[in-house]
């Protein structure tokens, strides 16, 4: 009896054991593994100076391994014997970032989140007044910076010896400005702030195909008065547009004058984003915006956001 259970017990033992084999095979610990290093090599942004960069690097059965470096330069990895493809980005201040289809090399996609608020005075943007055409566009927060490389057919071989894996990062966000001169009674303003938003937006980067998705979004914009010079400025970074899209481009301003009334103005910018001389540096310019004088002072109160008026303004350039 007693060595029927000993036998029944040492079944057990090596089916488990043998289970628990199989387990380790799942997760790739039986695979034969070589002391890799993964560099990034600045020579196409050298100004470029991220704290902590990432590195997801993919098989051919679509496993995807990720590396996170504390320095810019790389560093030491453990990866089994392979040809991989991959795609390196930086990791620091990246809070507003949203990743997708993390286990496709090719569909590899950041993004923004939506926001629910504009920026300069914390307007709410769900029953924010929209410029014609621009309503079904979610609005979402503007990208911070962002250097991205891709890199395929890298080989981890059997041979003794580190493997090098070496990517290229460069700048892949836009930078935007957005100047506003000449504008009438700007004393009126309730702050030293006013929201405006940018629609027909790409709203995200695909770092496998590097080229802004064809996503269209609103992006809100912060512009700074400057009360000497009776004009407002902004300067933000966006994923730019898709180049096989052709979306408008609206800039809508949004005022709110120390006596608590409210106006938005649209500007159709199509034309100053699209025929931009540097597509990753686009300037808009707008001369001239008409205020209304403030009819008294509200004190610095903003007002629940309802019954704007509107005005669509044609440039004059």
């Amino acid at each position: 009896m007693n060595r029927h259970i000993l036998t029944l017990a040492t079944a057990v033992i090596a089916a488990t054991a043998l289970s628990s084999c199989h387990h380790k095979d799942l997760i790739y610990e039986s695979e034969l593994r070589r002391e890799t290093e993964i560099r990034f090599d600045w020579s196409n942004a050298p100004d470029a100076a991220p704290a902590s960069m990432s590195a997801f690097l993919f098989r051919p059965s679509g496993r995807m391994i990720r590396f996170d470096f504390t320095d810019r330069e790389g560093g030491e990895a453990d990866l089994p014997v392979g040809t991989y493809s991959g795609i390196a980005l930086n990791s620091d201040n990246t809070d507003w970032a949203l990743l997708r289809n993390t286990e496709s090399v090719d569909d590899f996609e950041i993004a923004t989140r939506d926001v629910t608020s504009l920026t300069g005075m914390e307007i709410g943007t769900r029953a924010l007044p929209r410029a014609a055409g621009t309503e079904i566009e979610p609005i979402v927060a503007t990208p911070g910076s962002l250097w991205s490389a891709r890199s395929d057919n890298m080989e981890v071989t059997e041979k003794a010896g580190k493997t090098v894996l070496t990517f290229y990062p460069e700048e892949v966000v836009c930078h935007y400005t957005v100047d506003i001169y000449g504008v009438t009674n700007i004393s009126g303003l309730t702050g030293s702030a006013v929201d405006a938003t940018l629609s027909g937006m790409s709203g995200g980067y695909l770092h496998g195909k590097g080229t802004p998705s064809d996503s269209r979004v609103t992006m809100p914009i912060k512009l700074i008065a400057d009360l000497s010079d009776k004009a407002l400025h902004a300067e933000f970074l966006t994923f730019g547009e898709n180049p096989y899209t052709d979306y408008d481009h609206k800039l809508t301003v949004y005022i709110i004058l120390s006596d608590g009334s409210k106006r938005y103005y649209v500007y159709d910018v199509t034309g100053q984003v699209r025929n931009a001389a540097d597509p990753r540096h686009v300037h808009i310019t707008v001369r001239g915006l008409k205020l209304p004088e403030a009819t008294a002072d509200g004190g610095g109160f903003v007002p629940e956001v309802n019954d704007w008026e509107s005005e669509n303004v044609d440039l004059q350039m």
